[in-house]
């Protein structure tokens, strides 16, 4: 059931995404647990408490936003279910589903950061990649932007697609809201900052921990992609990741971003300037060319489109080999 709920909600936010008009009216489920999160953050992470302190409350803040969030998705599923039934109450669950996805609105960033530097300049590029990625725009030139916008585009894919429907398919809608709970809680407050260092804590170790599975997949679906996607390099996205993955500061983004590095020949990573002050990061695609390009951000999504192709019909493969398995034993 839950394989097949992850599948079709895929399907759903590959083919609509997430529409304008619903984000309009009633926002967006990521910024309703953002919410939830900076009022958590002010009231419980005060200056004057002792690191201690502020560690066991972030502690707390963590398992506030588990319950809360695991709780709601439960009770929506079980409610859904319930009422309509597995075919009708399903396909309701995976459309709810679909919103904690991010293809379709990852793939659009990234290409209009392409399409700007390509239509606008550099100023216009600089303000596109700003939309996601947190380094200084105003310290990039068009090739550091184009860099910008791939790495953005490999690490995002692990976060906002693969391990969302990875925790979907693993534990229903229940355990995709508590994925996104805490990868937005890392986003929010996961940073090693005199504010947020001990009480972020929690957050970010366990946002690490929860995202191991999917940045494998991740990586290893975009190896897979290469070897079919024209220009693309199989082999060298393999050896970028077992020579390079380790070396990332993340525990988890050097596997996507080696793996994107290398099927490209591109150096990603590397030297980076955030809030003024230079992060001394490990090159992923080591020995690759820095000259990214505009052309480079569309093979780079041509890549991604692939790989998360390839993730969908695993999901559905998975989902037909488990009912043959239950159909003979």
């Amino acid at each position: 059931m839950t394989i097949l709920l992850a599948f079709a909600a895929m399907l759903i936010e590959r083919a609509v995404g997430y529409p304008g008009r619903v984000y309009t009216t009633i926002g967006h489920p990521v910024s309703w647990i953002g919410r939830l999160i900076a009022c958590l953050d002010e009231k419980l992470n005060r200056p004057g408490y002792s690191t201690a302190a502020r560690r066991t409350l972030g502690v707390l803040t963590l398992l506030v936003l588990i319950v809360v969030c695991g709780g709601v998705g439960l009770a929506i599923q079980q409610t859904l279910l319930a009422a309509f039934g597995l075919i009708a109450g399903g396909l309701a669950v995976a459309v709810l589903a679909s919103s904690l996805l991010a293809q379709r609105s990852l793939a659009g960033h990234v290409v209009a950061v392409a399409d700007a530097l390509e239509r606008d300049g550099l100023a216009a590029g600089r303000h596109a990649v700003s939309m996601i990625v947190g380094r200084d725009p105003d310290t990039l030139d068009e090739a550091a932007v184009c860099r910008a916008a791939i790495e953005s585009l490999a690490e995002n894919f692990s976060d906002g697609v693969t391990a969302p429907a990875f925790w979907l398919a693993a534990a229903g809608l229940p355990g995709c809201a508590i994925y996104k709970a805490v990868n937005t809680a890392d986003s929010m407050i996961g940073h090693r900052t005199a504010r947020h260092e001990a009480f972020g804590w929690a957050a970010a170790r366990c946002d690490d921990l929860i995202n191991l599975p999917a940045s494998r997949l991740t990586g290893l679906a975009l190896v897979g992609a290469a070897a079919m996607a024209p220009g693309a390099d199989a082999g060298a996205a393999w050896r970028a990741v077992r020579r390079d993955a380790g070396k990332h500061r993340s525990p988890n983004a050097g596997w996507p971003e080696a793996a994107m590095a290398g099927a490209l020949g591109l150096a990603l990573a590397g030297p980076r300037v955030y809030g003024g002050q230079t992060v001394d990061d490990a090159e992923m695609g080591a020995g690759g060319r820095r000259t990214a390009t505009p052309a480079d951000i569309r093979r780079a999504l041509r890549l991604y489109h692939l790989a998360d192709a390839m993730l969908i019909a695993a999901l559905g493969c998975s989902f037909v080999i488990l009912q043959l398995l239950i159909w003979m034993f």
